[in-house]
């Protein structure tokens, strides 16, 4: 009897191990008999992903932060390679995090593994010279933007545009006070949303300002509720202690991000994921980002795009405002927060930017597409 086939899938940060496992069910629920191992989080294992690794372990951005963990994540890398050695899988799904799966990539064209890419590296924005590694060691690109598709094709690599899996992660449109109520807050108080990001680099970075901001904001609305979706790799405690005195007292949810968005009048987001989210959440918000010096510098030197945030990248023009490096400060957030708390142009623009952005995502079902991709890579006989 043969066995059944085998996919070896691995997935980085929170949004890949989310994407990640919408891919896995989307794929048990074609061919049932799929066995799965890898990398990755909570959502991975609970679709019954064998996980060798945990995907917290890679999960680190910038040049000096991750210089400390490059030993753990080679012997990762390495006994990843090791298994998918011994187990040799018919497919690799490899999920984001570029700079870990395309050297896991390299390994897995060495056994022979056909490997499918889901979330392109953003390499039309910067390090465009990767696409020839991509040709290389990528059998098909499961793009999720809609630009990406072509930039590919250009290059000669196989790719298809599958659709954004964060528009059918989204809740239903609704309203702040059903949000609200959902999610236990005040539903007539004025809310704002802090996102902070899912990296305890981040939480570091960002955080404190974006308290200090909150705290500007308070003063000037009594009864302001400051909510903050907590991601599953943080530990309340490191959000709590940087509200210490400030006055501030914050509501933490645990995840539930999208939703934390659609309570708020507006909302501070750390650029990544997050900011397409919330974007498609229809509420004015501004984006913040700091790194180290030497992280920021090379990044700019590399960087090939007008715009760091994938709002403002679809859109093709400023729709929020990006507030980056030393630009991001307490007083810097709660003006342009100001700026479009209430009615008024500057907040009109904006939501009908969101609007048009969220037009441009085209239809559900990103996951089913990329599933039946997928699929096609099994070696024949295994189909």
């Amino acid at each position: 009897m043969t066995n059944p086939p085998r996919i070896l899938v691995v997935a980085g940060e929170a949004s890949g191990d989310t994407h990640a496992s919408e891919l896995v069910a989307a794929l048990r629920a074609r061919r049932p008999d799929l066995t799965f191992f890898g990398m990755g989080g909570a959502r991975l294992a609970s679709q019954g992903v064998e996980l060798l690794f945990d995907a917290r372990e890679v999960s680190v951005m910038g040049i000096t932060e991750v210089l400390p963990r490059i030993p753990r994540i080679l012997q990762i890398l390495k006994g990843l390679a090791e298994a998918a050695a011994d187990r040799k899988p018919d497919v690799a799904i490899l999920v984001d995090i570029p700079d870990f799966n395309l050297r896991l990539a390299k390994k897995l064209k060495a056994l022979g593994v056909p490997v499918a890419y889901y979330v392109s590296p953003m390499i039309w924005a910067w390090r465009r010279g990767r696409v020839r590694t991509i040709k290389r060691l990528v059998d098909r690109m499961l793009c999720i933007l809609p630009f990406e598709e072509a930039f590919y094709r250009e290059a000669g690599v196989s790719a298809r545009y599958v659709g954004s899996p964060v528009v059918e992660q989204m809740p239903a449109p609704d309203t702040a006070a059903a949000f609200r109520e959902r999610l236990g807050l005040a539903k007539d108080a004025p809310t704002l949303a802090l996102l902070p990001g899912s990296r305890m680099s981040e939480i570091r970075r960002l955080l404190p300002d974006m308290v200090e901001a909150a705290k500007r904001l308070a003063s000037e609305r009594p009864g302001l509720q400051v909510v903050v979706p907590v991601a599953p790799t943080i530990d309340r405690t490191e959000v709590t202690s940087r509200f210490e005195g400030s006055g501030v007292t914050p509501i933490l949810v645990e995840g539930r991000a999208p939703e934390v968005v659609g309570a708020s009048d507006a909302a501070v987001v750390a650029s990544g994921t997050a900011v397409l989210e919330a974007g498609l959440m229809q509420r004015p918000l501004v984006v913040v980002y700091r790194v180290s010096r030497i992280t920021y510098w090379v990044g700019r030197l590399m960087l090939k795009v007008a715009f760091v945030s994938l709002i403002n990248l679809l859109a093709g023009r400023k729709v929020v405002p990006e507030l980056l490096q030393d630009d991001m400060s307490p007083e810097r957030i709660a003006e342009e927060v100001r700026r479009v708390w209430i009615p008024g142009a500057p907040r009109e623009e904006m939501l009908q930017g969101l609007a048009e952005m969220r037009g441009r995502l085209g239809e559900t079902g990103a996951a089913a597409r990329a599933a039946e991709s997928v699929l096609e890579l099994l070696p024949p006989g295994r189909v």
